[in-house]
């Protein structure tokens, strides 16, 4: 996966989800937080369903690019 250095790699999308349904959303949107430490295990920071940010491997996740309007509406609502 590509590093979440970038804004635009601030959002990702859940592509698996197995042992976290109640926790991730196949399909879904979320926003990743900064966490070198966590890349360096295999590992990304992600505000999941409670609300809270969880540690989950980052194979379940793409980056994705989104328009930066859309962007602003999806950190507005979070």
């Amino acid at each position: 996966m590509q590093k979440l250095k970038r804004a635009t790699s601030r959002f990702l999308i859940c592509i698996e989800n197995k042992g976290y349904a109640a926790s991730l959303e196949k399909r879904k949107i979320y926003v990743a937080l900064p966490d070198s430490m966590a890349l360096k295990h295999g590992q990304v920071r992600v505000i999941d369903e409670s609300g809270e940010d969880y540690l989950y491997p980052k194979s379940f996740f793409l980056p994705i690019t989104i328009p930066q309007s859309l962007r602003k509406a999806i950190l507005k609502a979070a």
